[in-house]
């Protein structure tokens, strides 16, 4: 099935919540998981960064990534957003069977 968790940052809730939606309306993510509270800690063009931010885990397939990919950047307030795909080895069958059926296209 390729399903695939894209693991992502926004720079607040709202915004998180806005990308959310449209991934998960658009048939990109079966679901999104919203994390509201991390603190990240990084350098970001030569300098020492730290700020809070929201983690976002969409549940996709890999035929949808690259489209999933593309929305989120231009929904996206980051110049150079977090959007990483992992692949699910393995897991719950009906489970992934529910991501696949609700985010592959016909």
């Amino acid at each position: 099935m390729n399903i695939r968790f894209v693991y992502m940052t926004a720079g607040n809730l709202e915004e998180a919540q806005r990308i959310g939606r449209d991934l998960v309306s658009a048939s990109m993510a079966a679901c999104v998981n919203i994390l509201p509270q991390m603190n990240s800690i990084c350098v970001w063009e030569g300098k020492l960064e730290e700020a809070s931010e929201v983690v976002m885990i969409a549940k996709t397939v890999e035929t949808r990534v690259a489209d999933l990919i593309a929305r989120v950047k231009t929904l996206h307030s980051y110049s150079c957003p977090c959007i990483v795909s992992l692949k699910v080895e393995d897991g719950y069958p009906p489970f992934l069977k529910w991501v696949a059926g609700s985010v592959e296209k016909l």
